[in-house]
C-alpha cells in the first residue's frame, strides 16, 4: 500500500464500497458485550424452577424472608466450585459483581481494609494499576471515587509484571490492581502461571494492597480445549500473602444478564471482615434468586453443560469476525487483532492514530463500535489504535456486515494516514 497510484486506485474502490454500505441505511450496535436473546432463552427454566412450594433451602430456611447475609449454603457450595475456593471463603451477593467491586473499594475508602492503618480516603493519594487495554467499568469506578489510575501494558500472558513489580514495591499509595485474568476484556488473554505467581508473591510497599481479580469469564469457553488459569488464592496462600486478593464473579452472562447471581471470594480473614461490614448495608440478598440458580444448574457439571450451549451460539459469531478480518486485512499491515479462546470480546488495533477516525467513519455508515479510548484509563488511548469488538449480541448477518464496514473504514483511514506521511 505504498505506491501512490495503487493507493489512489484502491481508495477509489474502497470509497465506492463504503458508499454502498451507506446506501443500506444500516443500524448495527457493536458497543457492548451483551448476551443475545438466544443465549437468554437458554435460562428460561429459571423462571419456573422455584414456585410457591419449593422456596426453602435444604436446611428449611424460608428464602422469602430476611437473613442469609452471605448467601444460602447451597449457593455458597455451588459458586465456591465456580470460583475454585472453599464455601467459607465466599460471599454470595445480588445480581452484579460490579456492584460488589464498587462497594468493596468504597468501603476501603471510608473504613479501610482489615489490614489498613487508616481509611484510604485519609491518605494523600490512592492509586490503582490498570492493565490496558482493559475493562472500562473498572476504570470508571476509580475515576468516580477519585482514585488515580496508572496504565500498565497488557502483554500476551497478562500485565507487564516487570512494571507492576517495580511500581508496587516503591509506592505505598498504590493500593490495588485491576485484573480480568481469564479471556481478558478485551484482549482475550489468559494470565500465565508465571504472572499469577508473581502477582501473589511480589513485594508491595502498601501492606493493604489488593488484587481486584474479576474472573468474569471463567467458564466462557469457545473451544473444547479451554484455557487453564492458575488458582490465585492458592498462590497467595503459598506465597504468605493470603489476604492479598479479592476474587469476583457472576452468572450475568451465564444465566440472565440482569438477574444473575454475583459473588466475591477471598481469605477467611477478608471474608469475615466483609461480612461484618455487610451487616450495616443489608439484611440479606435475594435468596430466592440464589435458590433458583441452584435448582436450575444443580452443580458445576450443570453449569459446564449449559456453557457449551452458549458456545454453540457464540462461536459462529466469533468465527465470522475472524474470517472477515483475515480475508480483508491480513497481510496489509494496517491492523492486528486478538484470537481469543473464550470470553466476550476481540481486541482490534489499527495503525497508530487511526482508531477514532475509523470509529467515526463506521458510525457514519450506521455501525456503532465502543468509543476509541474506552479501554484505557480516563478514556485516553495514547496510541489511538485500540477498538473493542463485541460480537455477542447482534445477529450473525449484522456482525458480518459490521466487520466488513470496519475493514473498509480501516483501510480508508490507513490510506489517508500513509498519504499524510509523504
Amino acid at each position: 500500500m505504498l505506491d501512490p497510484n495503487a493507493l489512489k486506485k484502491l481508495k477509489t474502490e474502497l470509497t465506492e464500497h463504503y458508499q454502498g454500505f451507506q446506501s443500506q441505511n444500516l443500524v448495527i450496535d457493536m458497543t457492548r458485550g451483551k448476551p443475545c436473546p438466544e443465549q437468554l432463552d437458554l435460562s428460561s427454566g429459571l423462571l419456573t424452577c422455584v414456585d410457591g412450594k419449593n422456596f426453602r433451602t435444604a436446611d428449611g430456611d424460608d428464602c422469602r424472608n430476611y437473613g442469609g447475609l452471605d448467601g444460602i449454603p447451597e449457593a455458597k457450595t455451588l459458586f465456591a466450585d465456580f470460583l475454585e475456593v472453599e464455601p467459607d471463603e465466599i460471599v454470595i451477593g445480588g445480581n452484579a459483581s460490579l456492584t460488589m467491586m464498587h462497594d468493596t473499594i468504597l468501603r476501603a475508602m471510608v473504613k479501610g481494609l482489615v489490614d489498613s492503618d487508616v481509611p484510604w480516603v485519609k491518605l494523600s493519594a490512592v492509586k490503582f494499576l490498570c492493565p490496558c487495554p482493559g475493562y472500562d467499568r473498572h476504570f470508571s469506578i476509580c475515576q468516580y471515587l477519585g482514585i488515580e489510575m496508572i496504565p500498565v501494558e497488557m502483554q500476551a500472558d497478562g500485565p507487564d509484571m516487570d512494571t507492576v513489580e517495580e511500581i508496587v514495591a516503591q509506592d505505598e499509595t498504590v493500593k490495588g490492581i485491576w485484573c480480568v485474568p481469564k479471556y481478558s476484556n478485551p484482549t482475550g488473554v489468559t494470565y500465565s502461571d508465571d504472572v499469577v505467581e508473581r502477582l501473589a508473591r511480589m513485594k508491595t510497599a502498601a501492606q493493604d494492597f489488593r488484587i481486584f481479580y474479576d474472573n468474569a469469564y471463567t467458564v466462557h469457553h469457545l473451544t473444547d480445549t479451554p484455557d487453564r488459569l492458575r488458582n490465585i488464592l492458592t498462590a497467595c496462600k503459598q506465597a504468605g500473602n493470603p489476604d492479598r486478593v479479592f476474587i469476583f464473579g457472576s452468572t450475568s452472562k451465564v444465566s440472565f444478564a440482569g438477574g444473575g447471581v454475583a459473588m466475591m471470594a477471598g481469605s477467611k480473614k477478608n471474608i469475615e471482615f466483609v461480612k461484618q461490614q455487610l451487616f450495616f448495608q443489608t439484611i440479606g440478598p435475594d435468596k430466592l434468586n440464589q435458590l433458583r440458580h441452584v435448582c436450575f444448574f444443580k452443580d458445576m457439571a450443570g453449569i459446564e453443560a449449559h456453557m457449551k450451549k452458549h458456545a454453540a451460539i457464540l462461536k459462529p459469531k466469533f468465527d465470522a469476525v475472524q474470517d472477515i478480518l483475515e480475508r480483508e486485512l491480513a497481510g496489509k499491515n494496517v491492523a492486528t487483532w486478538s484470537r481469543p479462546n473464550g470470553g466476550y470480546f476481540i481486541s482490534f488495533d489499527t495503525m497508530d492514530g487511526c482508531a477514532q477516525a475509523v470509529i467515526k467513519l463506521a458510525g457514519e455508515a450506521g455501525v456503532k463500535f465502543t468509543p476509541a479510548g474506552a479501554t484505557f484509563p480516563y478514556k485516553k488511548d495514547p496510541r489511538d489504535r485500540n477498538i473493542r469488538l463485541a460480537p455477542t449480541f447482534p445477529p450473525i448477518e449484522d456482525i458480518r456486515l459490521a466487520i466488513e464496514v470496519l475493514a473498509t473504514c480501516t483501510q480508508l483511514v490507513s490510506i489517508d494516514k500513509l498519504a499524510a506521511k509523504k
